[in-house]
């Protein structure tokens, strides 16, 4: 029986993950679950899986939460210290990282250090502090088991596999719901149209990233960090249907790709069933309904998001951490009718290049570096507005 702690329970990822352990009772049990605000689910995943403890980050509706569990064993947490707690506690062997945000990046180090294997759908975690991340783990010697379905994929292909012999690593991308459109009518489309993704169904940040391309970005630097692979052997391919969920590439020519109807309940069941593969009842793939698998190299003019992210690779530092930053800011922007979808590119971008560098970051240069990069998209917002 493994233990699981989900940060970010109510979220797409968590909600999933939880099918997963709903599916296997015999082989999972939930500890903690944590949610930012969403309170009525959290009560409500908390009445069916019973976990040890809760953690609400929005501190006026905790009364909220303990009132509906008092008469439960669960106890209910809040605040930052609280949140490390939970993902620390010593009944836990692994956490399911799928806060969304810089927010994730603490209570996920703290679980390493606390010397958890970690499930990880935050992206951010990597993004800003990759080196910092990775050093630990190893240090730790903990696995990190990518929750991505792109990651997930490369993951699965390097089993048996010599990093020494990986020629490239090949990220597929869906393109979004703009990928056909015209560049000159990606200036006016409005958050409705960015929401509708064709092919999978998540949060709307992610969602948001998605159109931009900026989420297949921040895929590039995270896979530059968790199979320690130079950013000239990573590509992206735009590959609509989103059956193939990503490839690699050897030195003998050979491709091994990873494939599958996209369903993020299998990469998250692989993470947590590692390195077993379980059953489940999930829709098989009929390749006869698929006439043709496509595939075109992303359009860095309509999508600029993702060279942006290329160029923070190559620059490290701090730079992910800026690019990471000042894109949360203006996607909410966006989502609250601030600002353009074209514009948000342009946000992060301005951001980049006025931030303040930093070759060597630690733990705090990365807190600050966040804090002004925050403040300076800010400025450019209002500029743009």
């Amino acid at each position: 029986m493994k233990k699981i702690a989900i940060l970010g329970s109510t979220g797409s990822i968590g909600t999933q993950a939880l099918e997963v352990i709903r599916q296997n009772p015999e082989r999972f049990s939930v500890v903690g679950l944590s949610s930012h605000a969403n309170a009525n689910l959290l009560i409500e995943q908390a009445k069916e899986f019973k976990p040890a403890m809760v953690h609400i980050t929005d501190e006026k509706i905790v009364k909220e939460v303990k009132a509906a569990l008092k008469n439960t064993s669960t106890k209910v947490l809040t605040g930052a210290k609280e949140l490390k707690g939970l993902a620390t506690d010593s009944d836990v062997d692994m956490v399911i990282s799928a806060i969304v945000g810089f927010a994730g990046l603490r209570p996920t180090l703290a679980a390493i250090e606390a010397g958890k294997d970690i499930a990880l759908a935050n992206k951010e975690t990597l993004v800003v502090a990759g080196d910092i991340v990775m050093d630990l783990a190893t240090k730790k010697e903990i696995n990190i088991l990518p929750v991505d379905s792109e990651h997930s994929a490369i993951f699965q292909a390097m089993q048996g596999e010599n990093y020494d012999k990986v020629r490239r690593m090949i990220l597929t991308a869906s393109g979004g719901p703009f990928l056909d459109m015209d560049i000159k009518d990606m200036y006016r489309v409005s958050c409705e149209d960015a929401l509708k993704h064709p092919n999978w169904n998540m949060g709307n940040k992610i969602t948001i990233d998605s159109a931009t391309m900026m989420n297949k970005g921040l895929e590039v630097i995270e896979a530059y960090h968790l199979f320690k692979t130079p950013p000239f052997k990573i590509e992206v391919v735009i590959h609509p249907q989103s059956i193939i969920h990503s490839m690699v590439e050897f030195d003998d020519r050979s491709i091994k790709a990873q494939m599958g109807l996209p369903d993020m309940r299998v990469p998250i069941q692989y993470a947590l069933g590692y390195p077993e593969r379980l059953k489940n009842k999930l829709p098989e793939l009929d390749f006869t309904e698929y006439n043709a698998l496509t595939f075109q190299k992303p359009d860095l003019e309509k999508f600029p998001a993702l060279g942006i992210a290329f160029e923070t690779v190559r620059r490290g530092g701090n730079f992910p951490c800026i690019i990471n930053a000042a894109n949360e800011i203006a996607v909410d922007a966006f989502l609250n009718n601030q600002i353009g979808f074209m514009e948000i590119a342009r946000v992060v971008e301005q951001t980049m290049e006025a931030a303040t560098p930093c070759v060597n970051p630690d733990l705090d240069d990365l807190v600050q570096t966040d804090e002004e990069a925050r403040e300076k998209a800010k400025e450019f917002i209002i500029q743009l507005k």
